[in-house]
C-alpha cells in the first residue's frame, strides 16, 4: 500500500512527466553528435557518463565547428559548473551518505534539482530525485543511441541539414532562460555572444565559444546572497524551512 501511494504521489507524477519529456531530447543529441563526427558509441558514452545536456551539446558544437577537443571540454566544464552549486544545496536536502551520495552526485542536473527542491519533506524529495534521475537518465541514454544509429545510416548528413541540429537545440535550451531572466541574464548572454562574434575572425575554431562561456562566471558573483531562481526550499532534516520557498518551479 505504501508503494502504491508513492506511485500516485505528486512527486512521482511530476518526475515521470519531466523524465520522459526531457529524456526524449536525447534523440537530438545523438543526431548532433554523429553529425559532428562522433561515433554512436562515443555519443552513448557521453550521455551515460557525462549526463548533462547543455554541456554535451556545447562539446559537440565545438567539435562540429572544427574546434579542438580540449576547447570543447573546457567549455562544457564551465557550463556544468552550476551543477556543483546544485549539489551543495541538495546534499543537505537529500541527506545521502557514502556510496548513495556518490551515485546521487551523478544525477545532479537542472531537472532533478528543480523537482527535488519543491518537495515538502525529505522522503518526498528523495522519491522525486531518484524517480527523475532514473527515468530521465534511462530515456536520455536510450534515445541518444537511437538518434546516433539512425543518423549514422544517413549517407549525407549535410543534405538533411542535420549539422544544424546541435546549434538549434542549444538555442532552444537558452531561449526560455533569456525570456524569463532579468537584466543580469541578458547582460551575461550579450557579453558571451559579443565576445564570441568579435573573436571568431581572429581565433581558431572552438576558442571563441570557450571565451563566450567564460562570461557565465559573472553568474557566480553574489550567488551566496540569493537562492537559485525558480526553485523552493525543501524541508530540512531539522524540520526547518528556508525563506525562499516557492511553488511551480520548472526545470
Amino acid at each position: 500500500m505504501k508503494l502504491l501511494s508513492q506511485l500516485r504521489s505528486p512527486a512521482v507524477r511530476d518526475s515521470l512527466g519531466i523524465g520522459v519529456a526531457v529524456g526524449a531530447a536525447g534523440l537530438a543529441f545523438g543526431t548532433a553528435a554523429v553529425a559532428a563526427g562522433l561515433s554512436p558509441a562515443q555519443a552513448l558514452f557521453l550521455s551515460l557518463f557525462m549526463f548533462t545536456g547543455a554541456s554535451q551539446f556545447a562539446l559537440v558544437g565545438v567539435i562540429a565547428g572544427g574546434g579542438s577537443l580540449v576547447a570543447g571540454a573546457l567549455g562544457a566544464l564551465l557550463l556544468g559548473a552550476r551543477n556543483t552549486l546544485y549539489g551543495l544545496r541538495l546534499a543537505d536536502v537529500l541527506g545521502y551518505r557514502g556510496a548513495r551520495r556518490a551515485l546521487a552526485a551523478h544525477g545532479v542536473i537542472d531537472e532533478t534539482t528543480a523537482v527535488t527542491l519543491v518537495q515538502p519533506d525529505r522522503e518526498s524529495a528523495r522519491t522525486a530525485f531518484m524517480t527523475t534521475y532514473v527515468v530521465l537518465g534511462g530515456f536520455w541514454v536510450a534515445t541518444t543511441l537511437v538518434g546516433a544509429l539512425a543518423t549514422e545510416r544517413v549517407s549525407d548528413v549535410d543534405a538533411f541539414g542535420l549539422d544544424a541540429v546541435g546549434p538549434a537545440i542549444f538555442l532552444g535550451l537558452l531561449w526560455p532562460r533569456l525570456r524569463e531572466g532579468g537584466p543580469r541574464t541578458w547582460l551575461i548572454a550579450g557579453l558571451g555572444a559579443g565576445s564570441a562574434l568579435a573573436a571568431t575572425p581572429f581565433l581558431p575554431p572552438g576558442v571563441p565559444v570557450l571565451l563566450a562561456a567564460s562570461a557565465a562566471l559573472l553568474s557566480f558573483v553574489g550567488v551566496g546572497d540569493r537562492a537559485p531562481e525558480g526553485v523552493g526550499a525543501c524541508e530540512r532534516s531539522d524540520g526547518s524551512h528556508g525563506s525562499d520557498a516557492s511553488e511551480g518551479a520548472r526545470p
